[in-house]
């Protein structure tokens, strides 16, 4: 479908930078052929994996959950719906412990933050797998893989990843009704219709919705297929209009630093923690990135003593491994 409307979106992309014509009126498809931002670490092409050019820095073993305050591995409710085999021992919070002196924040069971904080990881060691199952050339700037597909498209990019656990932590709550997000278009798109034969039609630059029938189809598969759609037609430049600013002293987990563009780039905020004495506070983001590859948690490469953990107050600028955000680029879903 990218290249059905390839030339729609060169159209959109030539009259963004003159300024000329809004996202709104361009065509809804994800651009293959980026337009050079700012901010990246790397100028390359956004399909072309630049990793290769960036500094790595010095291994790090995860540590393993045998802290004092932690004697047996945290227990959850969460479903995760994308894996048969769940492993408790393997989640994020029983796999990275925060630093000497730090308690990760307090969460509402069965929230937002609680199901990212328990995402399932890979093994220990793990590579970062590219969507056609080749290797990401730089290994060096994660510091564990997230077990979630990747598919076998070049789709599920940074944007898309923080879509895709955002409604996967809906669907596992069958939480239909708050499963939407707008294409490039900015047509809404939700997945409470798209269960029910309401589907969005794509002709050029415009798009129209088949009607509701009476069969509905509540399934995985179903929202799979859902998720994809999204994936082609909607990115950080839709993404970032939906989303609402917040300041970096408010920061929760399940934010995301997020700069729309063409391309731009997104890394969610996948866990914190705070310091009962001091209150100072640290953050984990993880990402997807350009071309689709396996979601994954950060390393810091500016304080790696502190990875893969990050201080709330850092400055004006967030240096992440692979892109740059400043502390407005902060962002929150609105529901």
């Amino acid at each position: 479908m990218r290249t059905t409307f390839y030339s729609s979106i060169l159209f959109m992309v030539f009259t963004f930078c003159v300024g000329c014509t809004s996202v709104n009126d361009a065509p809804p498809t994800k651009s293959t052929k980026p337009a050079t931002s700012k901010t990246p670490v790397s100028t390359t092409s956004a399909k072309k994996e630049t990793d290769s050019e960036l500094p790595t820095s010095p291994t790090r073993t995860i540590s393993q959950p045998t802290t004092q305050r932690q004697i047996t591995p945290q227990n959850t409710n969460n479903k995760y719906s994308w894996t048969k085999n769940y492993d408790i021992n393997q989640s994020l919070v029983n796999r990275i412990k925060p630093p000497t002196g730090y308690q990760r924040t307090v969460e509402k069971a069965g929230s937002f933050p609680d199901w990212l904080r328990h995402l399932p990881l890979k093994p220990v060691g793990s590579k970062v797998n590219l969507y056609n199952g080749s290797q990401k050339p730089n290994q060096g700037v994660h510091a564990a893989v997230i077990d979630l597909d990747v598919g076998k498209r070049d789709l599920q990019q940074c944007a898309d990843a923080v879509m895709r656990v955002k409604a996967e932590y809906h669907y596992s709550k069958k939480d239909y009704q708050h499963i939407h997000f707008n294409y490039t278009s900015g047509d809404r798109v939700a997945f409470d219709d798209w269960r029910r034969g309401k589907k969005p039609i794509v002709k050029g630059s415009n798009v129209s919705f088949s009607s509701i029938n009476s069969s509905t189809d509540n399934s995985y598969p179903n929202f799979k297929k859902y998720m994809n759609a999204i994936f082609n037609y909607a990115g950080t430049a839709s993404l970032s209009k939906e989303m609402t600013s917040i300041p970096t002293k408010n920061m929760q987990i399940g934010d995301v630093f997020i700069q729309g563009g063409f391309p731009g780039h997104a890394v969610l905020v996948v866990d914190m923690a705070v310091h009962p004495a001091t209150s100072k506070k640290i953050f984990m983001i993880a990402q997807s990135y350009m071309p689709a590859q396996d979601m994954h948690i950060l390393k810091n490469l500016q304080n790696p003593s502190l990875s893969p953990w990050y201080d709330l107050d850092f400055g004006e600028v967030l240096h992440s491994p692979e892109w740059r955000f400043t502390k407005k680029d902060l962002k929150r879903f609105a529901n």
